[in-house]
């Protein structure tokens, strides 16, 4: 194996390497941008897992597999003779200064606030400069976001142009009208009733939507939320698990009830 160059020269070299047709890996061969992306997402999901879980040794190994996707995406561009991983860093390089007037031209913001509103101010020219003609406040809002994600940015381009509910109160009233109207479906549904089932799946999405705004009021990342939401359920279902197979044989065969009880136990251990 002969030597390769240190830091990210060596990983470009590794990348090289890996998709040769001729000495490279089969299975990095043949993959393209479409089958790549998605372990560029779940790699960026464990890096807020490991986040999450204070694990500092960990947030190093999986910055370094997020990397690797950024390496592979521009491998397979610079084999199509569109870009290379140097025209990825000189484009970053060029919008963080261009976005950060500043911290690096002499202009000045009053706070993070301000500095927002000119941020997205400065994407609108930049949408502009490329002819895209879209002048709506949710312009260049992508689709590949993740909807929970997709939901609160869309919320926040509506309340730049001051379409936001004056605080929490509304918010939390809609929240519950939205409720109610989810229950009302699931009666529909019961009933038999026509298009029930597709006016659920509306009234639903209408609820987390809400959810949504709700955690946006109080500057709560909705992602975080839910992470640590089923972190918990998973550290209370285990725990129940455990006490259940030690005293019972399992949970499975016991009543809802009997469960529910093993689960109060656990909360009450915690």
């Amino acid at each position: 194996m002969h030597e390769l160059p240190d830091g990210i020269d060596g990983l470009l070299a590794i990348m090289a390497r890996l998709r040769d047709p001729e000495r490279g890996c089969p299975w990095d061969v043949k993959q393209t941008f479409a089958t790549i992306a998605p372990y560029t997402v779940e790699e960026a999901y464990e890096v807020a897992d490991a986040i999450d879980r204070h694990d500092l040794a960990e947030l190093r190994d999986e910055l370094g597999d997020l990397l690797l996707q950024v390496v592979f995406h521009a491998r397979m561009a610079q084999e199509q003779g569109a870009f290379a991983f140097a025209d990825v860093v000189a484009a970053i390089n060029d919008k963080m200064v261009r976005r950060h007037p500043h911290v690096f031209a002499g202009a000045s913001v009053e706070d993070a606030e301000a500095q927002t509103a000119a941020w997205e101010a400065q994407k609108r020219q930049e949408r502009a400069a490329r002819g895209e003609v879209d002048e709506s406040a949710l312009a260049g809002i992508a689709r590949g976001l993740p909807e929970w994600q997709r939901a609160v940015k869309l919320q926040k381009r509506a309340a730049s142009v001051g379409f936001d509910w004056p605080g929490i109160d509304p918010v939390l009233a809609k929240l519950h009208e939205e409720i109610d109207e989810v229950r009302a479906e699931f009666t529909a549904v019961a009933n038999g009733e026509p298009d029930a089932h597709a006016r659920l799946e509306e009234e639903i999405g209408d609820l987390l939507f809400v959810a949504a705004n709700v955690a946006r009021h109080g500057k709560v990342d909705v992602g975080a939320a839910l992470r640590r939401a089923n972190l918990k359920f998973e550290r209370r279902f285990r725990a129940m698990e455990a006490l259940a197979a030690a005293e019972r044989g399992g949970l499975s065969g016991l009543s809802l009830d009997e469960q529910d009880a093993y689960w109060e136990r656990v909360k009450r251990d915690e």
